[in-house]
């Protein structure tokens, strides 16, 4: 595309259900906010899950390269794979921004974005910018092979069977910021663990696990601190694997999740790598920045700095 052709204006993708149809009601409020700070924009909302990749890719195709999405984590994965997927440009001249009205926001509290959108606008405004790392993960669904990419954190186990339950109590109208929370407390009573193979370049675990989390951010599940070593664009993932524990044990441990200390637990291992593989028996699901993907056979690369975002603070 020429160069004259790019626009200059933000790209704005609303999602209008997120955080109990927030996107939709508090609209006026954000777009009073835009002109206050004389940010030109054109607006686009989704209409339906995965909507947000078909809009991101047709904003790019127009010539916007300031992604800015107003939802949570869930439409700025989907805003992501929109932005990778396509081959207009490199993906790196792409950046990507958010106004959180989702209810998880985990993707935004790492980079020290406020949740009142007068201060997520100030943020787009000061336009401070760095590159990030992106995930690539391969898994199947049923017989096909199919790909995502993410942007924050992929659970397999335990954590895909809690994000799978709430998004189904999210789509039958529950609400609150706790659902995540009560339905982690739901899965625990059925939920068994899963013989895994786990291999990091090259060094293969074998092992029963109760969950797995491959971390590019930091905070998931609204605020816990599954990967609470990761660095957004050191080229790796962070890795944390809950081995077999009793049930018990996971509640008592829970304060652990949310405190960053889970990597002290005697039953938990930290890793840190570029390209995972991980097979089961019985299958292993996985979710990926709170999306419900497929199963195993199931393969993990990294994309180094790979996408621009707005930021407020960068972790250390």
């Amino acid at each position: 595309m020429d160069q004259a052709a790019i626009h200059g204006d933000y790209f704005f993708i609303i999602n209008p259900n997120a955080g109990h149809e927030k996107g939709k009601k508090d609209w006026n409020i954000i777009s009073a906010l835009l002109a206050k700070y004389d940010i030109p924009y054109v607006a686009r909302f989704t209409e339906a899950r995965r909507h947000a990749i078909l809009l991101a890719n047709e904003g790019i195709k127009e010539g916007y390269r300031k992604i800015i999405v107003v939802g949570g984590d869930g439409t700025m994965n989907e805003a992501l794979n929109g932005a990778l997927a396509q081959r207009v440009c490199p993906a790196s001249d792409i950046t990507l921004g958010m106004i959180t009205v989702g209810t998880g926001n985990d993707w935004g509290k790492m980079f020290g974005i406020p949740l009142d959108y007068e201060g997520a606008i100030r943020i787009i405004k000061g336009d401070k910018t760095r590159l990030q790392d992106a995930g690539i993960v391969h898994y199947y669904h049923g017989t096909s092979r199919q790909k995502r990419y993410f942007i924050n954190i992929a659970g397999l186990g335990f954590d895909a069977v809690v994000v799978k339950r709430t998004n189904l109590s999210k789509e039958r109208g529950h609400k609150g910021k706790a659902l995540y929370f009560i339905n982690l407390l739901k899965s625990l009573l059925l939920y068994r663990h899963t013989h895994v193979t786990v291999e990091i370049d090259g060094m293969k675990i074998i092992n029963d696990v109760f969950t797995i989390s491959i971390g590019i951010g930091r905070y998931s599940g609204g605020g816990m601190r599954q990967t609470p070593h990761a660095i957004p664009d050191d080229g790796l993932f962070d890795i944390t694997i809950i081995k077999k524990i009793r049930k018990g044990e996971v509640i008592m441990s829970l304060k652990m999740l949310y405190d960053g200390s889970i990597l002290e637990h005697p039953k938990i291992e930290g890793f840190t790598g570029k390209n995972i593989l991980i097979d089961s028996d019985p299958l292993i699901h996985v979710e990926a920045d709170g999306e419900s993907l497929g199963h195993s056979p199931i393969e993990f690369g990294i994309l180094p700095k790979s996408i621009n975002i707005i930021y407020s603070q960068y972790p250390d």
